[in-house]
């Protein structure tokens, strides 16, 4: 008897698959209540940092006091989970987020204008989260199988544009009504969620390396992810055509000064500001549901050039947008070009590095990941106090295509790459 036919429609929406094991479904599920949490205080800092000093450069550079300590510990902790067991650096790591986040309800609640402590809190918040994340990405490829790889990523990213949908959107609506510190609170709270589902993992021991030799956590260990990515041209553009997209194409810092003076927010918060921060990641969940349509896709390498370049133009033309509705629209269709990207990327990195370097390489992605917006939240609130906000948006969109087009034409085997190809070397 011939196996019953899967209708089209199925083909087009999210792949659930993945969710038929356990363990991911219940890792997946925390993230529903998780991320809209994390974008809370996503929108709460920003926030409390403008309403303290009304400069966007001041913002701008609780970027890079994030990415210092973000940096370090990301790599740092991408070598750790390569030696321990997962499960447990993923409860430490998780309760150090939590911490942070009370307490910056505590200094909020207290009524802090001294800038200097938020950035403190913010900076030790990240260098747990770069602890956490490689742990986290490195753990997936244990939860599925290699072939679910693609569909898991789409999945977790659908959830988080979920929550960072309905973050930025609450956190909208309550800064007037509650005030800061309960933005803050509801992440501290919801970040249990998190612990819970980490708490019912199974245990995921280090891989035994081939030489035999026991796991490092130092600088030898750090150098030695390092030099695999440098050996290997499709792990090597993966993360360069990000790093692109990030710093050059995202231009967060410049959302509370847009939302007040391009589009009439009131000094103490409103919707725009809300609208802003939502239709990226608006745009990335609505490509989730629809990610049946790509993540069947084996030619990794031209879907992740494309979608990087598709996320430049959307932002150029969100520069060029005067009115609320019209910038989010763009802003949307960034984050689903963005979503794509993410996808492959993440399946590239999960299926074309060894298990004992997975969680390197995981650090280095969360690094990119989430230290391009950093950097890009230093350039893009500097050159906007400058320049003004129209240009340095339309400039970094259209330099993301033109340094992605110039990085696909220097390793063209990145272009060639297919799903289960072996990962060619630098040429």
């Amino acid at each position: 008897m011939s196996a019953p036919s899967v209708p089209r429609w199925r083909r087009l929406v999210v792949d659930t698959a993945p969710l038929r094991h356990p363990a991911y479904r219940r890792l997946w599920l925390s993230t529903v209540v998780t991320t809209v949490g994390a974008q809370l205080t996503a929108v709460a800092v920003p926030k409390q940092i403008f309403d303290d000093t009304g400069s966007s450069a001041w913002v701008g550079l609780s970027g890079l006091v994030a990415l210092v300590p973000l940096a370090f510990f990301a790599l740092w902790g991408g070598s750790i989970a390569d030696a321990v067991d997962r499960r447990k650096m993923l409860l430490l790591t998780n309760a150090g987020i939590a911490a942070t986040s009370f307490a910056l309800f505590a200094q909020s609640a207290l009524h802090n204008t001294q800038v200097w402590l938020v950035l403190v809190l913010l900076a030790v918040q990240q260098a747990c989260f770069g602890l956490n994340s490689p742990a986290r990405g490195a753990a997936i490829p244990r939860l599925v199988p290699a072939g679910e790889l693609a569909a898991a990523n789409a999945l977790s990213a659908t959830v988080f544009g979920l929550g960072a949908v309905l973050g930025p959107l609450l956190a909208g609506a309550l800064i007037p009504v509650l005030g800061l510190s309960w933005l803050y609170l509801i992440d501290s709270v919801a970040l249990l969620a998190a612990l819970y589902a980490v708490f019912r993992l199974p245990a995921m021991p280090p891989t035994p390396r081939e030489d035999g030799q026991r796991a490092t956590t130092g600088l030898s260990s750090v150098i030695e992810g390092l030099r695999y990515i440098s050996l290997h041209a499709v792990l090597l553009v993966s993360f360069l055509v990000d790093i692109i997209a990030m710093v050059f194409g995202m231009p967060r810092a410049l959302f509370p000064e847009l939302a007040e003076r391009t589009f009439g927010d009131p000094p103490g918060g409103g919707i725009a500001l809300g609208v802003l921060y939502a239709a990226i990641p608006a745009g990335a969940f609505a490509a989730g549901l629809f990610s049946g349509s790509f993540t069947r896709i084996r030619r990794h390498g031209q879907a992740t050039a494309i979608a990087v370049m598709a996320w430049g133009a959307a932002i150029a033309a969100f520069g060029l947008s005067g009115n609320l509705w019209v910038a989010a629209t763009f802003l949307a269709l960034a984050g689903a070009a963005d979503l794509v990207s993410m996808v492959f990327r993440g399946a590239i990195l999960q299926t074309a590095a060894t298990d004992e370097m997975r969680g390197r390489m995981q650090g280095v992605f969360f690094l990119v990941v989430a230290g391009g917006p950093r950097l890009a939240d230093l350039l893009h609130g500097t050159v906007g106090d400058l320049v003004g906000t129209a240009r340095t948006i339309v400039a970094g969109g259209l330099l993301v295509i033109v340094l992605t087009v110039l990085v696909v034409l220097r390793f063209p085997t990145f272009w060639r790459y297919r799903l289960g190809a072996e990962p060619p070397a630098v040429d």
